[in-house]
């Protein structure tokens, strides 16, 4: 849709000269393409940068459903009153915190944000149960210029020094704890096999189940109702060629 306006602009050898302006949005180029039409007639087109509109966010986290989210919803209702902030997108999950932020909703939020959006939270634990997983999000979300809010903590994280140090330690605390888990780890696995523990399966030893262990009688009757076995491979994730040597074994056709 065209929209007609009227302004008045300067430009070398043409003062204050009346312009009927026409602007057409180009949403892939987020500009508005101004056509501009003088008299006497000169055509030409100016681009002007679209203001890019920012977001807030609210970040609800119960871990199971006997929990309420409601107190949550009331707490930040309060601040964004208090702030007046408006037009705030909710994201509600009932999961573990233990969960990876790629397996909760809080993975999706984190890729869809930009730089000077906001995300409230009414506690960092909200984020995750470990500490190495909150310095990661809070990391991820500083770096992205995003701005992040715990009510409780009263912290304030966004594009100033005091933040930029934050998120440089919690980088920092984020690498130190990774490192600790690996050496604890290291450790444990060193100390079972000095005990004389026996660490994964033996040399040559084959596992006594796989994905297709007791399914024989299932594949029998479905590829006796036509099935194909690249569909049936599909459904239990395994390659044509595992399946087939499965069936051959068993003796299915």
């Amino acid at each position: 849709m065209l929209v007609r306006c009227t302004k008045k602009l300067l430009f070398e050898n043409i003062v204050g000269k009346e312009i009927s302006t026409y602007l057409e949005p180009v949403e892939k180029l987020g500009v508005y393409r101004t056509h501009c039409i003088f008299k006497p007639f000169l055509n030409f087109t100016v681009h002007y940068k679209q203001e890019e509109k920012t977001m807030t966010y609210a970040y609800i986290r119960v871990s199971t459903n006997y929990q309420t989210v409601q107190n949550q919803k009331l707490a930040i209702r309060e601040y964004a009153r208090y702030h007046r902030l408006h037009k705030i997108q909710w994201v509600s999950e009932t999961i573990s915190g233990t969960k990876n932020p790629e397996k909760r909703k809080l993975g999706k939020l984190l890729e869809s944000v930009s730089t000077g959006d906001t995300i409230i939270v009414t506690e960092l634990s909200r984020l995750g149960r470990s500490l190495m997983m909150i310095l990661n999000v809070l990391q991820s979300l500083l770096e992205k210029g995003v701005k992040v809010i715990a009510i409780k903590e009263g912290y304030e994280l966004g594009d100033n020094i005091q933040s930029k140090v934050l998120a440089f330690a919690f980088g920092l605390s984020a690498e130190i704890e990774r490192t600790l888990l690996s050496e604890r780890t290291k450790q444990g696995l060193e100390r079972a096999r000095k005990q004389g523990k026996q660490i994964g399966r033996r040399p040559g030893q084959k596992p006594k189940k796989y994905k297709l262990t007791g399914k024989a009688a299932y594949i029998k009757r479905e590829r006796t109702a036509g099935r194909s076995k690249l569909s049936l491979a599909k459904e239990f994730n395994v390659t044509w060629v595992t399946l087939n040597k499965f069936m051959k074994k068993n003796k299915i056709n």
